[in-house]
C-alpha cells in the first residue's frame, strides 16, 4: 500500500500520484472494474446471435438487447466507479482495502451514483448540443460529483452543487487533466483493439458480421475498459482531496482526527 502526505499537489504531482497508485495497486483497480463488467460482457456476447439473423423479430430482439446492454453498462460503470473512489480514498488516507471491501462500503450508494451518472450524462450531452462549450463547462463543474456523493454520502442535487463549488478556480486545470486522460485512454484502447480491426480489414466488409470477430472485439473492448477505466476515476478522486486540502484545510482536519483516534495521543494545544 502506498501513501502520500496530504498537501496541495501540482498538476504534475497529481498525475504522478495517479499513475503510482494505479501501478502499485494494479490488481485491485483492475479487479474492481472487471468484476461488474463481466456482466456487461456476458450481455454483449449473448446478443451476437441476433446480428446474423434477419426479419422484424430479429430486429426487435436486437434493439431490446442493445437497450439492455446500455442499461447494464450504465449500472456496472457507475458501480465500478463508486467502488474505485472508495478504494482510492482508503489508500490515499493510508488504510487497507480490497475489492470486496470497496464494494461493501459503497453498496448502499450504487443506485444513487447510477442516477447521478445518468443525469450528468444528460446534462453534458444537452450542453454539448449547444455549441459544445456548455457541455465542456458542465463536465468541468461536475467532475467531482461522484466522489462527493460516495465519500460524503450526499444526495444527487447536493453532490452536483458541492462539486460545482469545489471546482471553482480550478476548472482550467481540470480541463487539462481531462484532455490528458482522454488522450491516454484512447491510445491504450487503440493498442489493445487494433489487432481486431486489422484482421477485420484484411477479411473485408463481410468480416463485420462474423461471430468470431464480434466475440474477439467484445473481449478486446472488455480488456481495454478494465485497464483504462480506473485511471480517470483515480485521478479525480485524488483531485477531490486536493481541492478539499486547498479550500478546506482537509489535511489539518485529517491529522487532528488521526491523533484523536490514537490511544494516549491528544492534539497539541
Amino acid at each position: 500500500m502506498t501513501t502520500a502526505p496530504l498537501r496541495p499537489l501540482s498538476t504534475g504531482e497529481l498525475l504522478d500520484r495517479t499513475f503510482s497508485l494505479y501501478k502499485d495497486n494494479f490488481a485491485l483497480f483492475v479487479g474492481i472494474v472487471a468484476l461488474p463488467r463481466l456482466i456487461a460482457l456476458a450481455v454483449r456476447l449473448s446478443s451476437i446471435s441476433f446480428r446474423s439473423a434477419t426479419g422484424l423479430s430479429a430486429a426487435m430482439g436486437m434493439l431490446a438487447w442493445t437497450m439492455t446492454f446500455l442499461m447494464v453498462s450504465l449500472i456496472v460503470g457507475a458501480a465500478s466507479q463508486a467502488a474505485t473512489v472508495v478504494a482510492v480514498s482508503q489508500l490515499h488516507l493510508g488504510r487497507p482495502t480490497s475489492v470486496s471491501d470497496a464494494y461493501s462500503r459503497v453498496k448502499s450508494r450504487i443506485v444513487r451514483v447510477v442516477f447521478l451518472t445518468f443525469l450528468i450524462g444528460i446534462g453534458v450531452g444537452v450542453g454539448t448540443l449547444f455549441l459544445v462549450i456548455p457541455g465542456i463547462i458542465f463536465t468541468m463543474m461536475w467532475s467531482l460529483a461522484v466522489p462527493v456523493a460516495v465519500l460524503e454520502d450526499q444526495g444527487i442535487r447536493d453532490a452536483i452543487s458541492r462539486s460545482t463549488e469545489l471546482t471553482k478556480g480550478s476548472r482550467w486545470r481540470i480541463f487539462v487533466i481531462w484532455i490528458l486522460f482522454i488522450v491516454l485512454s484512447m491510445a491504450i484502447a487503440f493498442l489493445i483493439e487494433w489487432p481486431v480491426g486489422l484482421v477485420a480489414g484484411m477479411m473485408g466488409a463481410k468480416a463485420v458480421s462474423s461471430p468470431g470477430l464480434q466475440i474477439a472485439s467484445a473481449i478486446a473492448d472488455f480488456i481495454a475498459q478494465c485497464l483504462v477505466g480506473p485511471l480517470a476515476t483515480i485521478g479525480f478522486s485524488l483531485l477531490y482531496y486536493d481541492q478539499r486540502v486547498r479550500k478546506e484545510a482537509f489535511d489539518l482536519q485529517h491529522m487532528m482526527e488521526t491523533l484523536d483516534a490514537q490511544p494516549g495521543l491528544a492534539p497539541a494545544t
